[in-house]
Order: C-alpha cells, then sequence, then structure tokens
C-alpha cells in the first residue's frame, strides 16, 4: 500500500485529505508541523507528500528542498491558497511534482497523487523491457539528472492518458525506450507493441505494411493483405522517424488520427481501428512545416504531448550509472568479469561530447571491454580506443568554431545547407573508410542507425 504524508498547519484539512485519501485505499499520516514533517518523512518514507507552501517557522519550499536533498524519490504536491507565480517557479525547479491552487477539485487532487506514484515507481524500479528482469541484459532507461527526472514525470502523466506522444531527440538518445516505457504503464500494456521504422521502408512497401491490400491492389499483389493498423487494433504502434515518412502517407495517417479510420490500397471498404500511436523523430518538425515536407494539421495531430529527450552531452552526471549498465551488460555477453571504470575513465568519458549519444557511449564501452584484461575500466583503455573521440573533442569543437568564423566573415551565410550536407557527406565517407565497407560499423562510428545511413548513401547516389 502506498504511503502518504499530508503537511498542513490547519487540522481541519488534515483531517479532511486523511479521510478522501483513505477512501481511495492509501496509508494516510498526516502532521501539522513543517520540521516534524521532516522527521516523519525519514521514518515511513512516503511515496508522495503533499504539503501546504505557507507553514509557521520553515514554510513548504524549504521543506521541499530539504526533502529533495535526503528523499529525491520522494513526489512533493505543494498546496496554497495564495497563486503567486515566484513560488510556483522556485516549487517546480526544486522538484515539486505539482502545484495545486485551493481549493481544488478532489478528483484532480486524486489523479495527481496517482501520476505521481507512477514517476516515483519510474525511478526506483528503471523500466524493463524484456521477459526476465536480469539488470544485465534487459534494455532500460538510466539517469537521475534533472531532465530523466523530468522524462520519468512525464511518463508517469501521459502512459495512462492514452493520448498521442510525440517523442523528439538526437539519434542514440534512447527514443525507443521512452515509447516502450509509456507503453508498459499504460492501458494497453496487455495488448500489442510494434515499432516501425518510417525511415528503413521504402514508401510504397510502408502504405501496404500499415493500411494493407486488397488482392489485385497493384502488380503482384495475388492475396488480401491486413495492415497493421488493422492487425493491431487495441495495441500500440511506435512510428519511428517520422520526419521521413512521404506526404501522401502523412494524408492516411492524418485520417486514422483524426477518425481512426483508413482503406486498404485498392479497396473502397472502410476500416475502422483502435491504435494507440507514439511517433520520433530527430528531425525538426516546426522547420519541415514551414518548408511544406510535413504537414501542418499532421505535426498538430501528433504533438498532442511532446516529450524531448534530452542529449547525453546535456546530462553527463548520468554518464557513471549508465557505463555501470553496460559493464555488467557486456560482461556477460562478452564472457567478461571486469568490476568497473576508474574515476579518471569516468572523467575522459564525460569530457566527450558524444555526438552519438547513449548509442555511441555503449559501443566505445563495449569495444573497451573487447580489449581490456584488466579488473576495471582504466582511463587507458578508454584512450587506447577513442583517441580521436575522447581527446580531440576541445580540438574539434575549435575547427567548428573557425568555420563559422570564416562563414560569416567571407559572406558566405546564405550557405548554411550546403556547408552542413558537406561535412556530412566528408563525415559517411571517412566512416565508410574506416568501416572497409561495412555499413553497420560505419553506423556505429557515426553514432547513427543503419537505416539512416543507408538512407543517406542513397541520397549521394541516386
Amino acid at each position: 500500500m502506498n504511503k502518504i504524508l499530508v503537511v498542513d498547519d490547519q487540522k481541519i484539512v488534515c483531517y479532511s485529505l486523511q479521510r478522501l485519501l483513505q477512501s481511495e485505499g492509501y496509508d494516510v499520516s498526516t502532521i501539522t508541523s513543517s520540521k516534524e514533517a521532516l522527521k516523519i518523512a525519514d521514518k515511513i518514507k512516503p511515496s508522495v507528500i503533499v504539503m501546504d507552501v505557507r507553514m509557521p517557522g520553515m514554510d513548504g519550499i524549504e521543506v521541499l528542498k530539504k526533502i529533495k536533498e535526503t528523499q529525491p524519490k520522494i513526489q512533493v504536491i505543494m498546496m496554497t491558497a495564495f497563486s503567486t507565480t515566484e513560488k510556483a517557479i522556485q516549487a517546480i525547479k526544486l522538484g515539486a511534482y505539482e502545484y495545486l491552487l485551493k481549493p481544488f477539485d478532489n478528483n484532480a487532487l486524486i489523479t495527481c497523487i496517482k501520476n505521481a506514484i507512477k514517476a516515483k515507481e519510474m525511478m526506483e524500479k528503471v523500466v524493463f523491457f524484456k521477459d526476465s528482469e536480469d539488470y544485465s541484459s534487459a534494455e532500460r532507461i538510466i539517469g537521475k539528472s534533472t531532465g530523466m527526472l523530468e522524462i520519468y514525470k512525464q511518463i508517469g502523466r501521459v502512459a495512462p492518458a492514452d493520448t498521442t506522444v510525440l517523442i523528439t531527440g538526437e539519434s542514440g538518445t534512447g527514443k525507443e525506450l521512452i515509447a516502450r516505457a509509456i507503453y508498459n504503464y499504460s492501458k494497453r500494456a496487455n495488448k500489442s507493441f510494434l515499432t516501425i521504422n518510417c525511415a528503413a521502408i521504402p514508401e510504397q512497401l510502408l502504405e501496404s505494411e500499415l493500411f494493407g491490400y486488397e488482392r489485385g491492389a497493384f502488380t503482384g499483389a495475388d492475396f488480401k493483405r491486413i495492415g497493421k493498423f488493422e492487425q493491431y487494433n487495441g495495441g500500440t504502434i511506435f512510428l519511428d522517424e517520422i520526419g521521413d515518412m512521404s506526404t501522401q502517407l502523412q494524408s492516411k495517417l492524418l485520417r486514422v488520427l483524426q477518425d481512426g479510420s483508413f482503406q486498404r490500397l485498392g479497396g473502397t471498404d472502410t476500416i475502422k481501428t483502435d491504435v494507440r500511436i507514439i511517433a520520433a523523430t530527430n528531425k525538426n518538425l516546426e522547420e519541415m512545416v514551414k518548408k511544406g515536407t510535413f504537414r501542418e494539421d499532421l505535426y498538430y495531430r501528433l504533438n498532442v504531448v511532446r516529450i524531448d529527450v534530452p542529449p547525453l552531452r546535456e546530462r553527463k552526471e548520468d554518464i557513471k550509472e549508465i557505463v555501470s549498465y553496460f559493464i555488467q551488460r557486456f560482461n556477460k555477453k562478452l564472457g567478461k568479469d571486469i568490476k568497473g571504470i576508474t574515476t579518471g575513465a569516468i572523467q575522459r568519458l564525460e569530457e566527450n561530447s558524444w555526438p552519438g549519444n547513449v548509442r555511441e557511449l555503449e559501443n566505445t564501452i563495449e569495444k573497451t571491454m573487447v580489449f581490456c584484461n584488466a579488473d576495471y575500466l582504466s582511463q587507458e583503455c578508454c584512450e587506447q580506443l577513442q583517441p580521436q573521440t575522447v581527446k580531440s573533442c576541445a580540438s574539434v569543437e575549435g575547427a567548428i568554431a573557425n568555420l563559422v568564423e570564416a562563414v560569416f566573415k567571407d559572406g558566405c551565410v546564405g550557405m548554411f545547407q550546403d556547408i552542413v550536407n558537406k561535412v556530412e557527406k566528408n563525415m559517411i565517407r571517412k566512416a565508410m573508410e574506416l568501416a572497409k565497407g561495412n555499413q553497420v560499423h560505419a553506423a556505429r562510428l557515426l553514432g547513427i542507425s543503419r537505416n539512416t545511413l543507408r538512407r543517406k548513401l542513397g541520397e549521394d547516389n541516386p
């Protein structure tokens, strides 16, 4: 049973909230002293604290700060009868889950508490996506940085809502793991989940894959095929790299989002489906809308709830924990018994900008472990395998800064996309050379998926 601690200097408020929350099945404790609240919280370790902002002696903001310093996983819901923007912003910055204005609707409070508990569960029991909960083998979301705690909070809120979600972020940040976490905590968790990479499947094939086709719809269509929207009715479909979907398919997807209906290729019958759609992209859809390469109406349909996954360089405090996870995972895969990583090695890894994000870090740890025969991954091991990535990060950033300076100095400011394309093509060419033509290895070097690499190679060789 989840424990709730109510902190308010008015006994009548404590009493009424205790009765309300106990009727919902919660184990509720109340306290009218803010100073005593810290001791009680430490003793009973509640899942959620519902606390008034204005308290005699130590106010709620001070209590919140102390609680987050000692027990950051406890979710705190602040209450106040006085609407002050400054206090609300301060509370949220300090890690409050929500800021409610009295008098509030009881149902709103109960919903808020339920979502807060889910957010806490996300932090305490990291999401696993395989039958086994073996730490070393299961894929999981890792991180306790401010950015990742916000992600857990968003997942806890949006998962049960059954609404469309758009996940944005650079390649390698773990967008699919976020999508699977939303699914695992949703009302459809006992139904099917399907991932479709929109960039990896040719347009015509993707259309038939999603919507199906009737016999005779095109040459070679010798039988009727049921599409994924029909097959996964009641489940969840994750559309990865949605920014690569053609405008024709965007129109058909828009109709599914609008009224849950579509037609098979070559068919006239309207088919209804109830599928939750989660989409992800590493592209700037707003810019694509301005350029006319992505439908504005579809963008707004997808962007009901948006989760922005931060790049690894913006949450470097998570690197140590992520590395620890990869060491345990690759110990099992490689038959190794490496016990950990030295402080010097961690510092070196934290100095890197990781353009390929977690995927690049994963590749680095695996390669390092293959060649490491010591009990611990050392700074020397990491430097031997990543001399350019780890050592030369500062010089690369300096070179980029010099290039930007030269572009503006020489009046080439209108050539932004041309310069970006040339840099990208040169990096891809060099990666293919180093990988001796192996696309899988080249994609790992670049920190992108093989499908993305294949698409970019196709753009260079139409």
